[in-house]
C-alpha cells in the first residue's frame, strides 16, 4: 500500500507507522478511570472507509490522518493533524 505524505509525496506504506484511529486524537475531558480505559484499550475494527492517524516515521516525521478503505485498500487523500485540527 501506498500513502500520500502531505509533505513528501506518496510513499511506500513501510515508512509510516500506524497509530489508530484519529478519533484517539479526541481525548476524554473527565478524568474517569473508565473513560480512559476506553479512550486506551477499546477499539473498533471497522470494514470499510476509517481516517487513520499515521506518523512517517522513516521520512519527514510529520503525523498524518489518511482516509482510506480498509477493504478495497484504496487511498482517498491524507492533511496533516494540524491542518485537520483548522477544520
Amino acid at each position: 500500500m501506498r500513502l500520500p505524505c502531505p509533505i513528501c509525496g506518496t510513499r511506500d506504506r513501510r515508512e509510516f507507522y500506524y497509530q489508530g484511529a484519529a478519533s484517539m486524537l479526541e481525548r476524554p475531558v473527565s478524568g474517569e478511570l473508565d473513560a480512559w480505559h476506553a479512550y486506551v484499550h477499546v477499539r473498533d475494527n471497522p470494514a470499510g472507509r476509517t481516517r487513520d492517524l499515521w506518523h512517517h516515521e522513516a521520512g519527514c516525521g510529520a503525523w498524518v490522518i489518511v482516509e482510506r478503505d480498509t477493504v478495497t485498500h484504496e487511498v482517498f487523500g491524507a492533511v496533516l493533524v494540524e491542518d485537520a485540527d483548522a477544520d
